[in-house]
């Protein structure tokens, strides 16, 4: 049987606290099971155990060199619904000072931010696969910059992404 899709990430971070209050008020997770120097955070609405994990080693911690001088993890991905649930998003992580970028792939829109460790992450919202057209696909080649408000004309602000793509119909 092949994979099904990821279960949870873990990360090793400086301050757990922070790091918790951190995914709590960007991204609405709650702490599912704690202990000293770890937590366990579940994504509103997810199923699963728990969605991400952190560990504390300490103040001390270098930055990750992921990408600069050794292979390692670029970042993780999360799906939100809606188009206007990505807005919503990407004004929370622009207060916490936390956004980093913005793109359009095409049929991905995508927010892409640091966590206070400074560990990357992006929130996407994805095409429905019924409004995908060759157009659409053809506009994979290329990223451009994302325009959240002519997204949300062209396929609804309310419009369930992902269906018949990460989602099954």
């Amino acid at each position: 049987m092949p994979v099904q899709r990821l279960n949870h990430a873990v990360l090793y971070v400086r301050d757990v606290e922070r790091s918790v209050g951190f995914y709590r008020e960007a991204l609405g997770f709650d702490v599912v099971m704690g202990m000293p120097g770890a937590a366990f955070l579940q994504a509103p609405g997810s199923t699963n155990d728990h969605d991400l994990g952190l560990f504390q080693i300490g103040p001390k911690a270098d930055p990750s060199p992921a990408g600069s001088t050794s292979v390692g993890l670029y970042h993780l991905a999360w799906e939100v619904d809606t188009l206007d649930e990505l807005e919503r998003v990407a004004v929370k992580l622009s207060e916490l000072g936390a956004l980093v970028g913005s793109s359009d792939h095409g049929t991905t829109k995508a927010l892409y931010a640091k966590d206070p460790d400074g560990l990357e992450f992006e929130v996407s919202w994805l095409l429905p696969a019924a409004l995908i057209t060759d157009e659409v696909l053809a506009a994979r080649s290329s990223i451009r910059p994302l325009d959240l408000a002519a997204d949300k004309e062209r396929y609804g602000a309310q419009t369930r992404g992902g269906v018949g793509v990460s989602i099954p119909v």
